[in-house]
C-alpha cells in the first residue's frame, strides 16, 4: 500500500515539475542564454580595452622618446592621437603637451595649456592640482610672483597633498622677490610641520641657511 501511496507522490511531484517547466523553460533558457551572451560581449569588450589601452601606451612612449630627442613639433603630434584613447591617456597627454612647451622655450603656452587641466572640471582633482603646481613652477620663472603665488598658494593649505611642494616654490618665489620674511614663513611651513618628505625638508634647510647667509637671522635683526 504504501509503495501505491508513494508512486501517486511522485506522479504528482513529475506533474507539477512539468507544468513549471512548461510555464517557466523558455524564460529559463533564455536567461541562461543572456548569461552566456553577455559574458561573452563583456570579456569581448574587455580584450578590446586591454587591446586599445597597450596601444595607446606604445603612443605614450613613443612620444616621450621623440621629446627625449628634441621633437617636439613630433612629440606633440603622437599625443594629440590621444585625445580620444580609452583610460587616463587623455589627460595624461594633455599634462605631457603641456610640459612639452615649456621644455621647447614657450612659457605662455605651457601655463595656458596646464591652466586649462586645472580648470577642467572633469578630470581628476589630483592632476588637476598637479597641472596647477607645474604653471606656478612655470610662472615663477617667467611672471611676477604674483602669478605664481596665484596659483600655488591653494595647494599651500594644510590638507593638500602637495602642499610641501608648494611651499617650497612659495619660499623660493618670494625670496626672488624680495620678500624674505614671507620667504621664511614658507619655508617654517615646510620644517615645522611632521610629515614633510625628507628630501623636501632638505632643501627647505638648505634655503633657510643662504637665507640667513644672505639676509641675516631674524635675532641678529632683533639685536640690531
Amino acid at each position: 500500500m504504501s509503495d501505491i501511496f508513494r508512486e501517486v507522490d511522485e506522479e504528482i511531484r513529475h506533474e507539477r515539475y512539468k507544468r513549471l517547466w512548461d510555464r517557466f523553460g523558455p524564460y529559463l533558457i533564455g536567461l541562461a542564454v543572456l548569461i552566456v551572451v553577455g559574458t561573452a560581449a563583456y570579456r569581448g569588450w574587455v580584450y578590446w580595452r586591454e587591446t586599445e589601452a597597450r596601444a595607446s601606451g606604445d603612443v605614450f612612449v613613443q612620444a616621450v622618446r621623440l621629446a627625449e630627442e628634441g621633437k617636439f613639433a613630433d612629440a606633440q603630434a603622437r599625443l594629440g592621437d590621444l585625445s580620444d584613447a580609452p583610460g587616463g591617456y587623455p589627460a595624461l597627454a594633455r599634462l605631457r603637451a603641456a610640459g612639452l612647451e615649456a621644455e621647447a622655450g614657450n612659457p605662455a603656452e605651457a601655463i595656458a595649456g596646464f591652466d586649462a587641466i586645472a580648470a577642467d572640471s572633469g578630470e581628476d582633482d589630483a592632476l588637476r592640482d598637479i597641472a596647477r603646481l607645474r604653471a606656478g613652477y612655470v610662472a615663477l620663472d617667467t611672471q611676477d610672483f604674483s602669478g605664481a603665488a596665484d596659483r600655488l598658494e591653494p595647494l599651500a593649505g594644510d590638507d593638500k597633498a602637495l602642499r610641501y611642494l608648494a611651499r617650497e616654490a612659495l619660499a623660493l618665489g618670494a625670496w626672488k622677490a624680495g620678500n624674505p620674511a614671507d620667504a621664511r614663513r614658507w619655508i617654517n611651513g615646510i620644517l615645522e610641520q611632521e610629515g614633510a618628505p625628507s628630501d623636501v625638508a632638505t632643501r627647505a634647510r638648505t634655503v633657510l641657511d643662504l637665507l640667513n647667509a644672505a639676509e641675516g637671522t631674524p635675532d641678529d635683526k632683533a639685536d640690531s
